[in-house]
């Protein structure tokens, strides 16, 4: 029984506390949809064991965070590095986890020969390659692919990116029919950040539908969710979720993380280039999360998946990313060196409020559904 779940998710739980014995995450949301989490190198080389052991007790899907992007895994134009991308599929198959590729096509972390090609046939011909090379190494392993990242400006434009300037707006429409033909039964994602942001949202499906409208598949939008304590609201959430599914697509849930840190210059999403000076300020919680903060955490993330719960027909995976609090790539982000607290799990790998609150929601909402 469960009977002391909602307690926990009203008070910060000590480090002398034993949590209570619960279903994991994928237990108890096996019938709704993936919960992922987005694994580092250490991870998956697997030496760091106890963050390992964790996400093979409590997730049943993974996504590479780094790994299987251009830099690391195509840094020379003639050659691969897929060594700890070949671990990190291992480790999913091994274990009967859903894997999810990230990414083929990113302006950011692009691997430099790119940038070298100056003619625009070429750099098509090459982007082509680099994309069938990786869809065809994985293709029956990868369950799923980001096959295009952020792409979209914050008023629903397309980023000017190297691939807009080489190949226009085509690129878009061509890195999903290339990752398709080579690997049909992929589901291929347009992944980005702010997707709830109404103008995004507006470009994000007029440029899918154009996708659409070529006769070439998208199986899906991942909204990435580094979100905040107090936007975006409910309503915009929701409201984002109903919007993508009306395309005819799965909504992935592909980057929730919930800063309790204060946003400098109210600065949205994830826009990784952008970088601000730290000050105590910036950084109040240095020596501990207090009670009344953790509690609007594990209520906001409560909230949240209130609203995934209600939309558990739309939604195929909900992924964190990263496994715990001192992985994540918010403590340095937007400003270095800070100490955020954005996940379920703390840097001693301990569930908080916020798991239980999750977990406790799930048990109710299936008490309601068993007694009506």
């Amino acid at each position: 029984m469960f009977v002391i779940l909602t307690s926990l998710i009203s008070c910060s739980q000590t480090k002398d506390e034993k949590p209570v014995k619960v279903k994991s995450l994928k237990e108890a949301f096996e019938k709704d949809f993936y919960i992922g989490v987005a694994l580092n190198g250490r991870i998956i080389d697997q030496s760091d064991s106890a963050s390992l052991s964790l996400v093979k007790r409590e997730f049943n899907s993974i996504t590479a965070e780094n790994i299987m992007k251009s830099s690391i895994i195509h840094p020379q134009r003639d050659s691969f590095n897929f060594e700890l991308a070949d671990k990190f599929v291992a480790l999913g198959k091994n274990n009967g986890m859903h894997v999810h590729g990230h990414t083929l096509i990113w302006h950011s972390q692009l691997s430099p020969w790119f940038a070298t090609i100056e003619d625009s046939l070429e750099f098509k011909d090459a982007t082509e390659k680099h994309i069938k090379d990786l869809a065809l190494h994985f293709k029956g392993v990868v369950d799923s692919w980001d096959v295009v990242n952020e792409a979209l400006n914050e008023d629903g434009t397309l980023r000017n990116s190297i691939f807009l300037e080489k190949m226009g707006d085509e690129y878009l429409s061509l890195a999903f029919k290339w990752t398709s033909e080579v690997d049909p039964n992929a589901k291929l994602f347009y992944n980005d950040y702010n997707m709830t942001n109404p103008d995004k949202r507006q470009g994000a499906i007029r440029m899918i539908k154009k996708i659409q409208e070529k006769g070439i598949k998208v199986d899906g939008v991942g909204m990435q969710g580094h979100w905040h304590l107090d936007y975006p609201s409910l309503e915009e959430i929701e409201e984002s979720i109903l919007e993508y599914s009306k395309l005819g697509v799965q909504v992935a849930i592909t980057e929730l993380d919930i800063s309790v840190l204060p946003n400098p210059w109210d600065l949205e999403g994830a826009e990784i280039s952008q970088n601000f000076e730290n000050s105590e300020e910036m950084n109040p919680y240095t020596k501990g999360l207090p009670d009344s903060i953790q509690t609007k955490l594990a209520n906001r993330y409560k909230d949240i998946f209130k609203i995934f719960l209600k939309h558990r027909d739309k939604i195929s995976r909900v992924t964190f990313w990263g496994v715990n609090d001192g992985q994540s790539w918010l403590n340095g982000f937007p400003i270095r060196g800070r100490t955020n607290y954005p996940l379920l799990f703390d840097r001693e790998l301990k569930p908080k409020p916020a798991y239980y609150g999750i977990i406790g929601l799930k048990e109710k909402l299936d008490q309601l559904q068993t007694t009506n």
